[in-house]
């Protein structure tokens, strides 16, 4: 008999309501680069056919809560038995000095800080990281350490594995979760980016009017401006409030809030840059008519 509980008979698994179920069904875990590192990683250090099991599991809603700390996931997995697993998966944590290097290296690439400010996460932030001699996401087993408390001593079990895998489309939601689990919360990281000085384009500068006094100057249809089609520009930068005020916690759709928002954004500068230019240039049309 072997010492493995895996070759052991498997007992049904218990049903779970309200369990995270990944949105993953089939293939890859991971929509962003950063999801995708992190599970590149966690199939790099761990054995491949107790990685399948945790898709499984993770796939099915097994993994009842993940809880998310600077160097730790807490999470609960049922399984066959009655009482769920507790999983702890540990982290290590980037110390201060190593967070300092890579604002400094931020203040080399101001666009990429107000990105970071706004919300973004772009692929370049590996590079930044790397100039500061430091990686964002583990890049050796000794990084981590993960234990459960089911009777399988394999590394990782199932219910260890299912965590790993659903913590990559937590990441996904929010990529600052990942800065989070390596040492730093979004604010601390926002606020010593404050001290980043970033010169902004003078394309998309802003300077809103002071409203005005009159109700019905503020509710009436104003004359359009004969120059607005040249002045109105599609932000460089997509859904940039949104991103700053990170992920919704409650969003239950099929892809990542943010994504799905971003799309409504484009749509919706589209459509509005094309009535302006559509006004404009009918107004400009009526105009030449009555010259005539």
């Amino acid at each position: 008999m072997g010492w493995w509980r895996d070759e052991y008979p498997r007992a049904a698994l218990k049903d779970v309501k309200g369990g995270i179920k990944a949105r993953s069904k089939r293939g890859p875990f991971g929509e962003n680069w950063w999801a995708r590192r992190w599970v590149e990683a966690m199939e790099l250090f761990h054995d491949g056919a107790r990685l399948g099991r945790g898709r499984s599991y993770a796939r099915r809603g097994q993994v009842i809560s993940i809880d998310i700390e600077r160097g730790n996931v807490s999470s609960e997995v049922q399984g066959s038995r009655p009482t769920p697993y507790d999983v702890s998966i540990s982290v290590q944590t980037l110390p201060v000095g190593d967070w300092e290097k890579v604002v400094t290296e931020l203040t080399d690439n101001p666009f990429l800080a107000a990105k970071l400010l706004a919300g973004d996460m772009p692929e370049e932030v590996e590079h930044v990281f790397a100039q500061a001699g430091v990686s964002l996401l583990p890049t050796r087993l000794s990084e981590l350490d993960a234990d459960c408390s089911c009777p399988d001593w394999g590394d990782p079990c199932k219910h260890i594995a299912a965590v790993y895998y659903l913590l990559a489309e937590q990441f996904d939601q929010d990529p600052f979760l990942l800065f989070r689990l390596r040492g730093i919360e979004r604010d601390e990281f926002d606020a010593a980016l404050g001290d980043v000085e970033i010169e902004p384009d003078a394309e998309t500068v802003y300077t809103p009017e002071p409203l005005t006094q009159d109700p019905s100057r503020y509710w009436g249809e104003q004359p359009m401006a004969d120059d607005l089609a040249d002045a109105a520009r599609v932000p460089a930068l997509t859904a940039a409030l949104a991103k700053q005020a990170g992920h919704f916690p409650f969003w239950r759709g099929n892809e990542p809030f943010l994504e799905a928002l971003e799309g409504t954004y484009t749509l919706a500068s589209g459509v509005g840059m094309r009535i302006v230019a559509g006004d404009t240039l009918s107004r400009r049309s009526n105009a030449e008519t009555k010259d005539r």
